[in-house]
């Protein structure tokens, strides 16, 4: 696949695809949030939401004022159609990485990062809480002939991270593998120093949702009101939209639990169910995907912001 900035990658699954981004008319000013699942993509359009509009409560749904271009749930002329008609800065969700996208001078691209086996317990549990009948009737998939068969026990969280830490699926192959993952973030990283790349680190906003919010307001040239700032903090943290989950999930209908979307909220989940050799297994199977530096930093408890 080819634009005008170069060859593309691209990504494409039953429930996605990243051509639809072929032609799609940028705007100055507009921001694409390409994240991996379950790494802050919510909790980081939230924040652009909050930015862009100044008010902590939302003129319409954040999937309406944030859509994921690529999802195949709605009609790539009708996402088109939305945010064409939209008159706020425009600021679009994607799980397809820089290699897939097209890169504009005029558009800020924020990727976001988290400890891998942090992100894995949480897309563990996210896939759990997926509606399947629901997803399939959205994406237009036909039903299964027959009965439906009995779903298979659940396999154990522990089993499942070692897995997927082993699995060996190739990053365009499944968007949610560790190879993908890593893809994503070797790209990002590589173009770090470029202006309209910004890397913002989950950990961060656990740790500092003040100092990260001020920061990607500084680097997305939003000026917010001093007076305006405790109540904007409020609104991002991660118990406030807890409670607002209806108003911020990204598919409604999608889940057995809107609040269940928004599981936990923290770092460290993966060290409670791994043993000490289990994590160095970890470590030595990323050693090889990732440059050091970027390893170090995916890793830190409190990474460094990227400049």
């Amino acid at each position: 696949m080819t634009g005008q900035d170069g060859p593309r990658r691209r990504y494409q699954g039953p429930r996605y695809d990243s051509a639809r981004w072929s032609g799609f008319p940028f705007r100055d000013g507009d921001i694409v949030i390409s994240t991996p699942s379950k790494t802050g993509t919510t909790w980081v359009q939230m924040i652009c939401a909050l930015l862009i509009f100044g008010e902590p409560q939302l003129p319409a749904p954040l999937g309406r004022l944030s859509p994921w271009l690529d999802h195949l749930v709605a009609p790539r002329e009708e996402v088109y159609a939305l945010l064409a008609a939209q008159q706020h800065r425009r600021f679009i969700k994607t799980h397809t990485p820089l290699d897939g996208l097209p890169l504009d001078p005029r558009v800020s691209y924020l990727v976001t990062a988290r400890h891998p086996l942090d992100m894995a317990v949480s897309l563990h549990y996210h896939h759990a809480n997926i509606d399947k009948d629901r997803l399939r009737s959205q994406i237009g998939q036909p039903e299964p002939p027959g009965p439906p068969p009995a779903p298979p026990p659940p396999e154990p969280l522990h089993d499942w991270l070692l897995r997927w830490i082993e699995s060996d699926t190739g990053p365009a192959g499944d968007l949610d593998s560790l190879p993908f993952l890593m893809g994503h973030f070797t790209g990002a990283w590589a173009r770090r120093g470029e202006p309209n790349i910004l890397l913002v680190h989950y950990a961060n906003l656990c740790a500092d949702l003040d100092g990260q919010m001020r920061w990607l307001a500084g680097r997305l040239g939003i000026t917010v009101p001093e007076s305006a700032w405790p109540a904007l903090i409020r609104a991002a943290t991660f118990e406030s939209m807890s409670r607002n989950a209806d108003y911020l999930i990204p598919a409604p209908g999608l889940f057995k639990s809107n609040a269940a979307f928004f599981r936990r909220g923290s770092s460290g989940a993966a060290r409670e169910i791994l043993s000490d050799a289990e994590i160095a297994r970890y470590h030595a199977r990323v050693a090889g995907m990732a440059p050091p530096d970027l390893l170090t930093w995916l890793h830190s408890p409190r990474p460094g912001l990227i400049p």
